[in-house]
Order: C-alpha cells, then structure tokens, then sequence
C-alpha cells in the first residue's frame, strides 16, 4: 500500500466527532482524489502533512514546539518522506526527530484535522493538510530539541500557551482528549 493509499483509507474510516471536522475529513478526501501527488511536498497546492500531539505517560502534558518559521508553539510534525507507507507512521517520526524520544506509542486513528496556508520549503506559499494523531511518551521521557525547532516545551493541558486560539492547539486538544480519555 502507497503513502497516497493509506492516507484516503485512514481518512476514509475515520469518524469525527465534529460537523466541522466531517466537512474538513471529506475536503481533505477530495484533495487526495484529485491529486496523485497530494502526499509529496513537491505538491505545490497543497500536501498532506502528519502532525503528533505528543502527551506525556501521565496524559497531563503536551510537548510543543517553537517553531521557526510561524513564531508559535505548535503540536510536533511535518512532511511526510518517500519512506513513509503509512500517515501515523509518518507523524511518529516527526514526533520522534523532533522530540529526541525513543519509545513512543502512537494511535493509528486521527484525532483531528487542519489546513492551513504557509509558505513552506518550497519557497512559494502553499496549503498543509496536516492529520494529527495522539502520541504517548514513556514514563520519564526526557526531550532533546532538535534543529527544527526554537525552544521544545512540555506545557499542561490546563495551561496551553496561545490562549487566543490562534494556533489551533485549543481545538486540537479538545479533540484528542476524548481518545486520550479512552485509554
């Protein structure tokens, strides 16, 4: 199974909970029906991205990032590669490149959904749709910041910085913690 292939069939099985997600779940099909190329960057409309909300062993805290490039804490993610065959797979190692941890678990279904305009690497402004799915540290996970990233943060789900909603984070989490709560 292709990238492409298990991205319309992870966001063909999925049910949000969310009028607003269904509707971005079916756009998000439409885009991958249309596109062959929807999963590589090198698509200049848009591109799938797979993002990971990373929660501590405790499920109190998420680990953020600072990105650089939109000066905001953000969940962890990005491309996906040539190598990835699977969109968790994908998010995953975002999260695991990204964090420094070893020994994260991930949830194979979405928790949520989001497209945004951003100028990415390809240097022209573009769209991501990124599918984000819960990730779970292991007890003592210790972080190590990578090159990606101007500062990485656990922050506790009480206390998300952005308390203006503009990140999305609030939604994000809001999502998540049903699915979070389930386990």
């Amino acid at each position: 199974m292709t990238l492409h292939q298990d991205a319309t069939a992870t966001l063909s099985a999925w049910r949000p909970a969310s009028p607003a997600q269904e509707s971005l779940r079916e756009a998000f099909l439409g885009f991958l029906a249309a596109r062959p190329d929807a999963c590589a960057r090198s698509c200049e409309p848009g591109h799938i991205t797979a993002s990971a909300l990373v929660l501590d062993a405790a499920g109190e805290q998420v680990l953020l990032t600072l990105h650089p490039r939109v000066g905001a804490w953000l969940q962890l993610g990005g491309h996906c590669e040539a190598s990835d065959s699977t969109l968790a797979g994908a998010a995953l190692r975002e999260a695991t490149e990204e964090s420094g941890i070893e020994g994260l678990t991930i949830e194979s279904t979405p928790v949520h959904v989001d497209v945004h305009p951003i100028t990415c690497s390809l240097g022209v402004p573009t769209r991501h749709f990124d599918v984000r799915f819960l990730v779970r540290a292991p007890a003592g996970a210790e972080h190590v910041r990578s090159d990606e990233s101007l500062d990485l943060r656990w922050w506790p789900l009480t206390a998300l910085p952005d308390p203006d909603g503009a990140s999305g984070l609030a939604g994000m989490v809001a999502a998540a913690l049903p699915a979070q709560m389930a386990r």
